[in-house]
């Protein structure tokens, strides 16, 4: 049951990088992650295979707060640029590929599409 839950987020964030790519932006490589539940190799290990990009841990479990802490730090001109402030203090700590599964999650994926349009008249009800 457990895994079905982390497929089934995973499949609702393909569903957002499917809107991205439908709008025109250029296709995603590499998904930075950091908090609690990156510490899973299992966790970031479904997400590579359903996304079909890679995981880059980081050198902080404060994602959105780091982020913000940046963003601050540029604007009072600390750092010239987001990027040199992430090139200065961001470090890569570790890669998860995507693996031998992702072809399986490709087809479940498809059928994952499928299935709220079938089920609506049931919701409905």
């Amino acid at each position: 049951m457990a895994r079905a839950v982390l497929e089934g987020v995973a499949f609702g964030l393909r569903d957002s990088f499917e809107l991205m790519r439908a709008t025109g932006l250029a296709d995603v490589a590499q998904v930075r992650v950091s908090g609690g539940g990156t510490r899973s190799p299992l966790w970031r290990q479904i997400l590579a295979d359903v996304l079909q990009v890679e995981m880059v841990t980081i050198n902080t479990a404060e994602g959105a707060a780091y982020g913000a802490a940046l963003l601050a730090a540029v604007g009072v001109g600390v750092f010239a640029s987001v990027p040199a402030a992430c090139q200065q203090v961001i470090q890569v700590t570790g890669r998860t590929a995507v693996g031998g599964d992702a072809a399986v999650y490709d087809r479940a994926y498809a059928l994952y599409g499928q299935l709220y349009p079938a089920l609506k008249p049931i919701f409905d009800a």
